[in-house]
């Protein structure tokens, strides 16, 4: 039973990080306007122009869905900067700008996440210099990952040469791609470094030593322009120009983007174990979940501290039998959660 929850239940760990980046946001505005004065680019760059519109945007959109902030893509902003998995530390270097950072984001999974940055950093012609700093993710050890890939590239199953990261295999990335990927880019160790003071100025530090280097850079290259739209659609996202001749061609994996599907709550599946009602006390800082049969007896009642305790032991018991109902009720306890934390009262929402 609970293999079958396994992935519905997967990406609600990471809501947990939410609260912590409330607070980190909160806590550093005062640090991060002492940082600016010293770090950051006396003018705001200019907006850049897409040739295939002739319209002006502040930020060009890179072909990867992430949690990551682009703050210039011009041939002098040649540093990545990878958070690995410290809250708020994204968005607090994003708000310091400092000279010679292109893009900021977080990394917390040893394969999705690092083909993510594969297709952001290919897309981006500027980008020479990745900098891993945050703690590492546990059990992922994506910052390692990363930095083992760049070194060592993958074996014949596309598993990362010397990852530490159980899960390291990179299904959706060509050979081609990590050929390219492992080219353009150098790796600068600093994982478990938190400190912004120290982090800037080793971008200060990595800037300064890319341009002394680097004698004639290419801007960024246009994601899409002037390629067939069956190529938009489907992976390798690298262009022939910039492709390795190390391996042959691979035929690209294809997906699908779908639209959610609008749903009537009032139309809904009974699941045949039954159903729950939450009440978060805010007494006690506790939750209980009362699990009743569709005959309306009270067969069991859970209480825990958080939302993740008690969705794992409901569906460890095989009290939920549709995917559709584990899904309501991890997406339920996660908001009667946020309720005691910040204070508001929670009302059980229609499956």
């Amino acid at each position: 039973m609970t293999n079958a929850f396994d992935e519905v239940f997967s990406d609600l760990n990471s809501i947990h990080s939410v609260e912590a980046d409330v607070v980190s946001k909160q806590h550093s505005k005062q640090h991060s306007k002492q940082l600016s004065k010293q770090f950051s680019a006396p003018e705001k760059a200019p907006a850049a122009v897409s040739p295939a519109t002739n319209t002006q945007h502040t930020y060009w959109q890179l072909p990867a869905i992430g949690e990551y902030h682009v703050l210039s893509l011009t041939p002098e902003s040649s540093i990545g900067v990878v958070t690995l998995a410290t809250a708020g530390l994204v968005e607090r270097l994003a708000e310091l700008k400092p000279n010679g950072l292109s893009i900021v984001g977080k990394l917390e999974t040893e394969n999705i996440g690092i083909e993510k940055i594969i297709q952001n950093t290919l897309a981006a012609a500027n980008i020479k210099v990745l900098i891993l700093c945050g703690k590492d993710s546990e059990g992922h050890f994506a910052g390692q990952t990363l930095e083992a890939l760049v070194n060592n590239g993958v074996d014949d199953a596309m598993r990362v040469v010397g990852s530490k990261g159980r899960k390291a295999v990179l299904a959706n990335a060509s050979r081609e791609e990590i050929e390219a990927f492992r080219t353009q880019v150098t790796v600068i160790n600093r994982i478990g470094l938190q400190d912004e003071a120290e982090i800037l100025r080793e971008i200060e530090a990595q800037s300064e030593c890319t341009r002394s280097q680097e004698q004639g850079i290419q801007g960024m290259r246009i994601w899409g322009q002037g390629l067939p739209d069956t190529f938009k659609v489907t992976l390798p996202m690298v262009g022939s120009d910039q492709l390795s001749t190390a391996s042959p061609p691979q035929t690209p994996n294809t997906f699908v983007t779908i639209t959610a599907a609008v749903k009537d709550p009032n139309q809904v599946k009974l699941d045949k174990e039954g159903y729950f009602v939450i009440v978060p006390k805010a007494d006690s800082g506790r939750i209980l979940v009362e699990h009743y049969s569709n005959q309306n007896q009270l067969l069991h009642i859970i209480q825990g501290d958080n939302a993740r305790d008690l969705y794992w032991t409901i569906l460890e018991r095989g009290m939920v039998s549709e995917l559709s109902h584990a899904a309501y009720l991890g997406k339920e306890l996660m908001a009667a959660e946020l309720s005691l934390t910040y204070g508001f009262k929670y009302l059980q929402d229609k499956a």
